[in-house]
C-alpha cells in the first residue's frame, strides 16, 4: 500500500504537453499549474506527497498537502535519493519519474516506480472525469429529459 509519493517535478512537467509548453516561457507558472493539478489529484487520498524541483524557489506556491522541495544548487535527483534513504519503510513509497537513474535507485530500495508519462495519463483522466462531472452538474434534469426525449 502506497503511503508516500515522491515526484520528480521537472520530469513530470516534461510529460504533460500543456505544462511543458508553459514552462518554455514561464517556469514559475508551469510549477504553479503542476502543483494545482497534483493538489486536485491527491485531494481525496490519504497519502504524503513531496514534489521535487531543480533550482531555487521563486514566489511561494500554495501547495496544500504537497511538500515542495527545491534542490537549490544541487540536482533534484540527489534530493530524491536522500529522501528515499531517510525513509523508514521505502516499500510504501512510490517514485514518479522517468529518469532511469532514479528509477533504478528506487527499485533497489524496494520503492514502487511509476513512469512520469504513465502518471501524466492518470492525471489527465482524472481531470477529464472532473470536467465531465462539472458539465453534468450544470445541466438541469429538465434539459437532460429534453435532450434524451424523456418527458
Amino acid at each position: 500500500m502506497i503511503k508516500k509519493y515522491i515526484i520528480d517535478g521537472n520530469n513530470l512537467i516534461g510529460k504533460i504537453p500543456q505544462i511543458w509548453n508553459l514552462q518554455k516561457n514561464d517556469k514559475q507558472a508551469s510549477r504553479v499549474r503542476l502543483v494545482s493539478l497534483l493538489q486536485f489529484y491527491f485531494s481525496k487520498k490519504n497519502v504524503n506527497v513531496s514534489l521535487h524541483f531543480d533550482g531555487f524557489a521563486a514566489d511561494a506556491i500554495p501547495s496544500g498537502k504537497l511538500k515542495l522541495k527545491y534542490s537549490n544548487n544541487r540536482i533534484a535527483d540527489v534530493k530524491i535519493k536522500e529522501e528515499i534513504d531517510l525513509s523508514r519503510n521505502p516499500k510504501v513509497i512510490a517514485i514518479i519519474s522517468s529518469d532511469h537513474n532514479i528509477q533504478d535507485y528506487a527499485k533497489v530500495n524496494s520503492c514502487t516506480v511509476i513512469k512520469s508519462e504513465d502518471f501524466a495519463k492518470l492525471l489527465s483522466q482524472k481531470k477529464d472525469t472532473a470536467a465531465e462531472e462539472e458539465i453534468n452538474k450544470s445541466i438541469s434534469n429538465d434539459e437532460m429529459k429534453r435532450l434524451f426525449g424523456v418527458e
